[in-house]
């Protein structure tokens, strides 16, 4: 590493570097295939799950390549002989519009207050643009309506819409609105109108550049990458890239209060602060990388585009960083410029050296009232629910949430949604008979048969992917296996089914990568640290943290927010970026107790650690907290919840746990929390070293 921090921080060939990084950068942007603007969100389920065979076998089927919108008329006050009149004259219109026009008749509610048309569309027009389609929808079904009367699209087509719109442009606004707090965070923390951008422009075209390679590898192992996976990755890498600036900047500053030549602070700047770096990313990238092990492939996308992210921030900060921060000298610190003085011991004098003194007095009261204060907001999750319906899955109340509000007050909550029956064309009266009598099943209708499988279109009575039309998916294909016999093989499929495949995916790839997360982090610390104890304990705050983390999250999003529960995504995902970026602050503080072990002792090398590396841990927790919640400007409350549950994180982590918690267990510990590290020549040192 020596070798490597010589040539960064050197006279000469700290301009090589930081030339020949923009040079590396430009090539790389020229000659790899620019990605393309994130896709929406897709189901990602495996071809095996039992949604996807009836997609599959559909196929097959006249009109396999059809989906339906929606169009809700309503007047509050209930509808009028005109306003019918108008109805059926824009049905006619719509019939225009629609593959199938004999298909498209009003439907009055019972109630006289809500008119449905369900206007059949070619599937893959569709896909190509829902908005455009949706939007000419709307023109057609709007026009020259009486006063009062409003229309509006829900179903597939409306819903698939709203999600487009949500995404749209989200690269760019999840871009700007990140830079912008990066830029202000930074500035607040360096108080200097020079030393901010240097960072800045090394983090941002690192999250530009790993958006070029996650395309390029992507295209060409054939993995999408979505709108969602795009910002998660580019938050990630602003996020950790900058932490990791403000690793090596602080150190680097720390180093030019003891040398006078600003080369040489570098050169140990780097040599301390690279491998700390090397280490909390490669924890990091790691935990990404067992998302590799699910079952989603959307999951899968995620863990290969941040892996590949936070790799490059790694290299932006340890290799490009060091070199563009020399090159500046000391008067990039500019007006506190850091001046050397022989024999200073800042750290040892400032606030967090205090703090850190006061809990090496009481550490065991310390750490009871931290457990206490963490237990406590984990009890916030009480009445913890878990999915979301269509719904509840978009911010602002679009158009598609509005009509499907009409359709649940005035026809069957299911009526937009489509659920499919592919029975063995022998046994189809028994499939029909047993459908009609499961719970939740409004209506059966009976459709086509192909590949010698009869189609049954199912109404159910739950709204589109509620809890309740999830209960009905799994009653009938309970109830169908449990016929036996070539009943057995009916499928149940659908937009209900397909997000209950979704769920119970999800729900697997948590089994699977939970634990596999937590052995990577081990085994990590483990080496790392060279001890057994540190890693149990540390693992143990860092759990402690998230699920202190949901249950404040939990209490804020029923009472605060106002959303029905849990997204599907988000427990995964908060206990992927919570685990794998709480220990990177586990390790900015460890590593250097470990360092100042063997200078002052256990007890000594705490305090001296948290002095020292306390100011840049709150510093860098503040701003990933703050960069994360910029994820909450897409209206999609999967991203805003992974946002606000990492900000309360990483917010929890930094202020309470890593200042707190984790010195009074390693006070508390003693030298145990090294086992079986022995540092026998210090040993007595340690154990009369005063608090």
């Amino acid at each position: 590493m020596d070798r490597i921090a010589a040539f960064l921080s050197g006279r000469r060939s700290a301009w090589l570097v930081l030339l020949g990084g923009f040079v590396v950068v430009g090539a790389l942007f020229a000659l790899l295939p620019q990605p393309a603007s994130g896709t929406t969100p897709t189901t990602g389920l495996p071809a095996s799950a039992e949604s996807q065979r009836v997609a599959a076998l559909l196929e097959r089927f006249p009109g396999a390549d059809r989906t339906v919108a929606i169009v809700v008329f309503d007047r509050g006050s209930g509808l009028t002989s005109a306003d019918r009149t108008a109805v059926a004259a824009r049905a006619a219109a719509l019939a225009g519009r629609s593959v199938v026009p004999q298909a498209v008749r009003p439907l009055v509610s019972e109630d006289g207050t809500v008119a449905v048309v369900a206007v059949p569309l070619d599937a893959q027009r569709v896909e190509a643009d829902p908005e455009a389609v949706a939007s000419s929808l709307r023109t057609v079904a709007r026009a020259d309506l009486p006063d009062g009367l409003t229309a509006r699209i829900t179903g597939p087509v409306g819903f698939q819409a709203d999600v487009v719109n949500a995404f749209a442009g989200a690269d760019l606004r999840l871009l700007l609105v990140t830079a912008a707090v990066v830029a202000v965070l930074l500035i607040v923390t360096y108080r200097s109108p020079l030393l901010w951008i240097v960072p800045l422009v090394v983090v941002g075209a690192a999250d530009g550049l790993a958006r070029v390679v996650v395309g390029a590898v992507a295209a060409a192992l054939g993995v999408t990458v979505d709108a969602s996976v795009s910002g998660i990755q580019s938050v990630l890498v602003f996020g950790a890239g900058t932490n990791y600036a403000l690793l090596l900047i602080s150190r680097y500053r720390e180093e030019l209060r003891r040398r006078p030549d600003h080369h040489g602070a570098m050169r140990a700047a780097v040599r301390a602060a690279g491998p700390t770096i090397a280490a909390s990313g490669g924890t990091v990238t790691l935990s990404l990388l067992t998302l590799l092990l699910g079952e989603l492939s959307g999951n899968r996308a995620l863990g290969l585009a941040c892996a590949i992210g936070v790799v490059i921030a790694i290299l932006a900060a340890v290799l490009w960083l060091p070199a563009a921060l020399v090159v500046f000298g000391r008067r990039l610190f500019w007006p506190f410029v850091p001046r050397h003085v022989e024999g200073d011991r800042a750290a040892e004098r400032g606030v967090w050296t205090g703090i850190g003194r006061r809990v090496a007095r009481r550490p065991r009261l310390v750490a009871l009232a931290a457990v206490v204060g963490i237990v406590a907001l984990g009890s916030g999750l009480t009445g913890f629910r878990f999915g979301l319906s269509q719904t509840e899955q978009l911010l602002g109340n679009p158009e598609s949430v509005q009509a499907q509000a009409l359709l649940d007050r005035s026809f069957s909550a299911g009526t937009s949604a489509q659920t499919v029956v592919l029975a063995p064309a022998a046994d189809v009266d028994r499939v029909t008979a047993i459908a009609e009598a499961a719970e939740g099943v409004a209506r059966v209708t009976p459709g086509g048969t192909a590949g010698g499988r009869t189609e049954l279109d199912l109404q159910l009575d739950g709204a589109p992917s509620s809890d309740a039309a999830f209960a009905s998916v799994r009653a009938l294909r309970d109830a169908f296996r449990d016929e036996g016999g070539s009943v057995a093989r009916t499928l149940v499929g659908g937009s209900d089914a397909t997000a209950y495949d979704q769920q119970q995916a999800q729900l697997r790839d948590q089994l699977v990568v939970v634990p596999a997360i937590l052995a990577v982090v081990f085994v990590i610390l483990a080496l790392l640290l060279r001890s057994l104890v540190a890693p149990v304990l540390l693992l143990a705050s860092v759990l402690a943290t998230f699920l202190a983390s949901l249950g404040l999250g939990n209490l804020l999003f029923q009472r605060v927010f106002g959303f029905a529960g849990f997204d599907v995504q988000v427990p995964l995902f908060a206990f992927l970026f919570l685990v794998a970026l709480g220990v990177d602050y586990n390790i900015f503080l460890t590593a250097r107790a470990r360092e100042e072990r063997e200078r002052h002792g256990t007890r000594e090398g705490i305090v001296v650690a948290l002095g020292a590396t306390g100011g840049v841990i709150t510093s860098a927790g503040v701003l990933l907290a703050a960069v994360f919640v910029v994820l909450g400007v897409l209206p999609v409350v999967a991203l805003a919840q992974i946002g606000t549950l990492v900000c309360i994180g990483v917010l929890l982590d930094t202020l309470v746990v890593r200042t707190l918690l984790v010195p009074a267990l390693v006070l508390i510990a003693g030298d145990r929390f090294w086992w079986p590290s022995r540092r026998d020549a210090v040993r007595r040192r340690d154990e009369t070293a005063a608090p």
